[in-house]
Order: C-alpha cells, then structure tokens, then sequence
C-alpha cells in the first residue's frame, strides 16, 4: 500500500511562522509534523510515500532532512504557478501510484492517531472507491461534513455548510483510502476541490464510506490549534517527565528542553513549553504556555505567555509578549518592548516600540 500526503498548500493562517516552512515542516514537540507521519505510516507496514508539493515545499522538505523512517519517498510536483487543489494533485501522482491496489491520501496538515490498516480494511469490504475517516466535533461549519446512512455508507457530502445547515457534526478528517477508479473522476491538469466535486458525486453513486475514527485528532490550520497539539502531547508526557536539572531554574511540567538548550537563574519555564535545540533563556525569565522554535535568544527579565516565537529570533531584556502572539523567523524585539495580545511580527523584523493593540506588524 502506498500513501500519498497532500503537501502543497500555503499555510495562509499560521502566518508568520508559515511565510518561512510549510505547515508539514511544522515542529511539534520539536519533531516536524512530516517525521510523525512518517513514523506512523512505518508503523502501518507502509513503506512508500508520495509528497504531493509546490516547488518550494519540495525545496524545504530536502533542506531538512528528516528522518524517513526507512519509508521510500518521491514527490509529485504543482506545476510552476498553477495549484491544482485537493483534487488535482491526486490525478498528477496516479502513475506514481499505480492502479494494482487502493492507497492511502493523508492530507499534510493534520495530526491523527489510527490504524491505517483497519480503514484500508473497511474499504475493501464495502468496495468502495472512496472511504473517509470522520471526527466528530462541536463546529462542523469549518470542514466537510457528512450524512451517513446504513453500514457507513455516506448518504451526503457537503463542504462547509453553515453550522445551521450541517447535517451532523462528522466531519471529513482529511485522510482517505482510495481505489484506483478514483483517477477516471478527476480531470487532468486543472485544479479540482475532491471536496466539492468529487466526494459529493461518490455520495450519490453510493460508492463513498466512512470510518469513524477514535483517538487523537488534531488539525493544525490555526495558531491556536497548533498550540494546542503541543500543549495535548505535552500532558500525554506529565507523567513520565523527571525533575529539572537545572540548578537555580524551576521547570514546570510538562514541558519539552530541546538540545543544547540554556537557561539563566531564577526562570521559570512552563507548564506546556517548548523550547526548541540550542534555545538561550536568560535569567529571571518567566515562560508559560508557549512553542519557542530552534536558535531563540530571549534576554533576562523577559515574559512569554501563550506565543509562537519563530527560529532565530531574538527577544530583548525586559520583553512582555502576551498571549496569541506569533513571532516570525529571524525577527528582533529590543530590549523593554511590550506587545499585546494577538500581535504577529513578520519574519527578520526588528520591533523598537510596544505594540498595545492587536495587529500585523510588516
């Protein structure tokens, strides 16, 4: 069985952090999301991975180089300048993929825990040509939502309905099992929603399934999504975290130390942070609630609550950064700078002057 992650989309509302790594390069508890999928589809006996990427993802996914886990990887790339959608991508791997079995589409920006192998289970046995894993959550309005009828079949699928509309709160969780007949509904070479187009045809055909699924589902689309897969992974660890270390330091579990990590006297680090490899704290720095990426400075004095501080950026002594707060790559906040709640600077920025209200920063 061969899987195909669907990798080439923007990241348009995790801006900043996105403007510099595609959500898939995302860390979470200082792993890239693509390494835990990675992991997971070894795990699954899958062995082969498709990357459905634009150029540019394709260049910062082999700048990584992340751990593979020995699954064999190839990349399908968006033409220059042309996305081609969630549907479209699927169509441009089909001789990647091949027509001898139905294989797995995970889409790239979502963090799950199931069986690949009981959803391609329940595939086979109703013979369909698409059969979609489902979550149910409390605000379907922002994903597809589905109607199912008897044994799983899906009676209706619509994408984003109003809340009002929705005929349930099952929502299409962003990974798939597929059978080769798939390829003969998508058009080649233009940009095609599976969502809008495709599954809804299935619907009416009676050739579209559902699995639910149980467990740990996250998507990561949003900053306060991302935050909070981090701080949910971070309790999973609470019980297995040892005492700090660090002499003169309090460390509030759970919260994740990177390598090389430093921390000045008298901080205090967590509950649920971070701090990515060879991060610098100061001392008397108070962090909580926050996901500091690789190669930060934050001088002494400083408070971080509730932020997302991009690599390399430096944060100043005497530094107030609120919560909802995204700091891009590279970007410097000087030495008594305050900013507010919900404040995004963009990346290689230097911020001199608080900033008191909620705004981009460019």
């Amino acid at each position: 069985m061969k899987a195909l992650i669907l990798a080439g989309g923007f990241g348009t509302r995790l801006r900043p952090i996105s403007c510099t790594r595609p959500k898939i390069l995302f860390q979470i508890i200082n792993k890239p999301l693509l390494q835990w999928t990675f992991e997971r589809l070894a795990k699954n006996n899958i062995t082969e991975a498709i990357l459905a990427v634009n150029h540019q993802t394709e260049v910062y996914i082999k700048q990584r180089r992340i751990a593979k886990c020995g699954v064999k990887v190839k990349y399908s790339r968006d033409p220059l300048g042309k996305p081609l959608g969630t549907g479209g991508p699927i169509k441009k791997a089909e001789k990647l993929v091949g027509h001898d079995s139905p294989f797995l589409v995970l889409n790239g920006d979502i963090f799950a825990d199931l069986s690949y192998a009981e959803i391609l289970n329940r595939h086979q046995k109703e013979k369909a040509v698409a059969t979609i894993a489902l979550h149910e959550v409390k605000d379907p309005s922002r994903y597809g939502v589905v109607e199912l009828a008897e044994g799983n079949r899906i009676k209706r699928f619509i994408e984003k309905p109003p809340r009002k509309a929705a005929p349930s709160n099952l929502i299409n969780a962003g990974i798939y099992v597929l059978s080769p007949r798939i390829f003969s509904y998508i058009p080649e070479g233009k940009a095609v929603s599976i969502e809008r187009e495709i599954f809804p045809r299935l619907a009416d055909e009676g050739t579209l399934y559902g699995y639910a699924l149980e467990g740990l589902w996250m998507d990561i689309g949003k900053p306060e999504e991302y935050l909070e897969i981090n701080r949910t992974l971070l309790d999973s660890l609470a019980n297995r975290q040892e005492q700090s270390k660090i002499p003169t330091v309090e460390i509030k579990f759970p919260a994740v130390l990177g390598r090389g990590v430093s921390i000045g006297k008298n901080s205090i680090v967590g509950p649920h942070v971070v701090l990515g490899d060879d991060v610098a704290v100061g001392s008397n720095v108070r962090i909580k609630d926050c996901v500091i990426l690789p190669n930060v400075m934050i001088g002494d004095f400083s408070s971080l609550n509730g932020a997302i501080i991009g690599e390399g950026a430096t944060i100043g002594k005497r530094v107030t950064i609120e919560k909802g707060c995204i700091i891009g790559d590279y970007a410097k906040i000087n030495n008594g700078v305050s900013l507010a709640r919900n404040v995004s600077v963009c990346p290689a920025k230097e911020i001199s002057e608080s900033v008191l209200t909620s705004k981009l920063v460019i």
